[in-house]
C-alpha cells in the first residue's frame, strides 16, 4: 500500500484544549497579583508592618500558582501536534490543575497553622495598618476575580450544554487561588474590625481556621476532578452502559473487552474487544458508537466466533 493512501486512515491524535483567552486572562491576574506583592513586600520591610509582609509572601503562592498555570497552557499549545505524546497534550491544563490544587492545599495548611499559633500565643495586632492591607488584598483580588469570572462561567455553561461537567481545570485552579484570597482579606477585615471595637483578639485567628477549611474544601474538590483524568480512571458506568447498547443490539455482537479513558478534558478514548459470528468492516463498528459524545478516538478488536450461532443473522426479505 502507498504511502498517499496510509495519510487517508490515519487521525488526529490531538485533544488538547487551547484556551487561548483563559491563558490571556491568567496573565493579567498574574501581573496584577506580582505587581501587589512587590509593592507589599517592599511596604512592610520600609515600615517595619509584619501585616503587610505576610500579606505579601501570601500572595507569592498565589503568583506562583499562575506561573504553573501560564506554563501549562503554553506547553500543552507548543507541543500539541508532536507524535511523541501518545494521545496529544490534552492532559497538561489538567495536570496545571491538579498542581495548583496542591499549592491551593499548601496554603491553607499555612493559614491554619499560623492561626493555632496566634490562638496559643496572641500576638499584638495593628489594627489600622492590617485593616488597610486587608482592603487592599481585597481590591485586587475583586478584580482579578471579574477579570476571570467571565470566562469561568462561559465555559461552565457550556459544560452543562454539552451534558459534561468538565472544562478549564488550569482556569478553574486560577480562579480559586484568586478566590481564596479574597477570602482570606474578607474574613481579615470581619475579624480585625471586631478586634478594634471590641477587643476579641483571638477573632482573627479563628477566622483564619474558617479560611483554611474553606480552601481546603476547594483544594478536594479540585483534585478530584483532576486525578482520576491523570491517573485513567474509568469512565462512569452509564458511558459503558451506551457503548454496550450500542454495538451489542447490532447483530449477534458481545463485548468481551472494555477499557474507556479520557484523553483530554472533554476527550474520551475507548478499545473494544467484541465477539461475533458475523463480523463486519471496523467502519460499521465505529459507526455504531458515533450517538455516544466525546468518544474521539476508537480501536476496535474483533474476534470471530465459529461455534453454533447464539443469534440467527437477520437478513432483509425482499
Amino acid at each position: 500500500m502507498h504511502t498517499h493512501n496510509l495519510d487517508a486512515w490515519r487521525h488526529s491524535h490531538d485533544f488538547a484544549v487551547i484556551h487561548e483567552q483563559g491563558e490571556r486572562l491568567t496573565r493579567y491576574v498574574l501581573i496584577m497579583t506580582a505587581v501587589t506583592m512587590v509593592v507589599e513586600i517592599i511596604a512592610g520591610i520600609a515600615f517595619g508592618s509584619m501585616a503587610l509582609l505576610a500579606d505579601g509572601w501570601h500572595m507569592g503562592t498565589h503568583v506562583a500558582a499562575f506561573l504553573i498555570a501560564i506554563f501549562a497552557y503554553r506547553y500543552a499549545r507548543k507541543h500539541q501536534h508532536t507524535s511523541r505524546f501518545a494521545f496529544g497534550t490534552g492532559k497538561v491544563t489538567v495536570l496545571g490543575g491538579f498542581a495548583s490544587s496542591i499549592a491551593l492545599f499548601v496554603v491553607a495548611l499555612v493559614m491554619a497553622v499560623e492561626s493555632l499559633q496566634r490562638i496559643v500565643n496572641p500576638q499584638t495586632i495593628h489594627f489600622n495598618e492590617a485593616i488597610g492591607v486587608a482592603l487592599l488584598g481585597l481590591l485586587v483580588n475583586a478584580v482579578c476575580a471579574f477579570i476571570l469570572q467571565g470566562h469561568h462561567d462561559h465555559d461552565h455553561a457550556h459544560a452543562h450544554d454539552d451534558h459534561h461537567r468538565h472544562h478549564d481545570h488550569n482556569l478553574k485552579a486560577a480562579y480559586f487561588h484568586v478566590l481564596a484570597d479574597a477570602l482570606t482579606s474578607i474574613l481579615a477585615i470581619v475579624a480585625l474590625v471586631f478586634g478594634k471595637m471590641l477587643g476579641w483578639n483571638r477573632l482573627d485567628p479563628l477566622m483564619g481556621m474558617v479560611g483554611a477549611l474553606v480552601i481546603t474544601r476547594w483544594s478536594l474538590g479540585l483534585l478530584k476532578e483532576t486525578s482520576p483524568i491523570l491517573l485513567d480512571e474509568s469512565i462512569a458506568e452509564d458511558t459503558k452502559l451506551l457503548i454496550r447498547a450500542a454495538l451489542e443490539s447490532d447483530s449477534d455482537n458481545r463485548i468481551c473487552d472494555l477499557h474507556l479513558w479520557k484523553v483530554g478534558p472533554d476527550d474520551y478514548a475507548a478499545i473494544i474487544s467484541l465477539v461475533t459470528h458475523y463480523p463486519k468492516p471496523v467502519a460499521h463498528y465505529k459507526n455504531l458508537l458515533s450517538s455516544v459524545q466525546h468518544l474521539s478516538h476508537i480501536t476496535v478488536e474483533i474476534h470471530q466466533c465459529t461455534g453454533e450461532p447464539c443469534v440467527p443473522l437477520q437478513t432483509d426479505s425482499t
